[in-house]
């Protein structure tokens, strides 16, 4: 049986961060949408597991984010989703 991805509370999460980009995260996604880059597809605010990250890549399994003044106050909740993305192979 697979594994689900995300709680239904995170995906709802992901949804209103959709919502509520940034203007440096609606800048990128401009230029990630659609696969302009590398003809890669990509998601925006995805929900994997307790996390949501800013831009999601399935098949190189990629993460990009998109550190605003914000990660300054939260480095060690940025440093316990790398290591969850790591072993997940992301």
């Amino acid at each position: 049986m697979r594994q689900k991805r995300s709680t239904s509370q995170m995906l709802l999460r992901a949804r209103q961060l959709r919502k509520e980009m940034t203007p440096a995260e609606l800048q990128l996604w401009s230029r990630l949408r659609g696969k302009q880059v590398g003809n890669t597809a990509f998601r925006r605010q995805h929900a994997i597991g307790p996390y949501v990250v800013d831009f999601y890549a399935p098949k190189p399994r990629l993460v990009v984010e998109v550190d605003g003044f914000q990660h300054s106050e939260q480095v060690e909740y940025d440093a316990q989703r790398t290591v969850y993305l790591d072993e997940k192979g992301i």
